[in-house]
């Protein structure tokens, strides 16, 4: 089944009079991890905020182009159901960490869903474990690695239980170890049937996708 599906995808931000990219057409394969390369500047991020529907509700400007989700095209769904589908995990995980406990950035985004505290509490542990930060739960995200910081990151969208995820360059700031911890985790997340595209600048970091699209 195809999770991701574009048609003619072109987006201008507001004020811009050039556009970010053009006439792109991508299908994404459930389960899979698919790799979105290019210099700096060819349109990755922006690709990934549409994809996530940041563009045009949140980066206002003109999109052209269609791209439906698991067969439902995204403009007829709302901004929060697509929060609980497609997640998107930034290149500086400093710009998603403000709470003041691996514990509560990881609630925070099923509490504004207002999920149950016992599903928010299972949810959390599950996450934990599979981040590999259990005995850390208490600790300051500030206070951690990269690599740690990173992973956190990916735990509080993986708290919303998204069936996509998308990485934007989230390799870039990492030594080896948190490369290696990070490309494990997506890894594994893709052994139980989550959807990744990895955006990153560098061919050598995404070997682990399953295809590769340049821009």
């Amino acid at each position: 089944m195809k999770a991701i599906e574009i048609t003619g995808l072109s987006f201008t931000y507001k004020g811009s009079e050039k556009k970010a990219f053009t006439g792109i057409d991508l299908d994404v394969e459930e389960g899979s991890i698919t790799a979105v390369v290019g210099k700096s500047g060819c349109g990755k991020s922006t690709l990934l905020r549409c994809i996530a529907g940041l563009c045009p509700r949140v980066y206002q400007g003109e999109m052209v182009g269609t791209i439906s989700i698991f067969g439902e095209k995204i403009s007829s769904i709302s901004h929060v159901s697509l929060s609980t589908i497609v997640g998107i995990v930034f290149q500086n995980p400093a710009t998603q960490l403000f709470s003041p406990t691996i514990e509560d950035e990881l609630a925070f985004g099923p509490e504004n869903l207002c999920i149950p505290r016992e599903e928010i509490g299972n949810r959390m542990n599950d996450v934990l474990r599979i981040i590999g930060l259990e005995k850390h739960r208490n600790l300051n995200p500030a206070n951690l690695s990269g690599g740690q910081q990173q992973l956190v990151a990916i735990g509080s969208v993986l708290t919303m239980k998204p069936r996509i995820l998308l990485c934007d360059e989230i390799l870039s700031w990492l030594d080896l170890e948190g490369r290696k911890a990070v490309r494990d985790l997506l890894i594994e997340l893709k052994k139980h049937g989550t959807t990744i595209l990895l955006a990153d600048h560098r061919d050598e970091k995404i070997d682990i996708a399953d295809k590769i699209v340049r821009l």
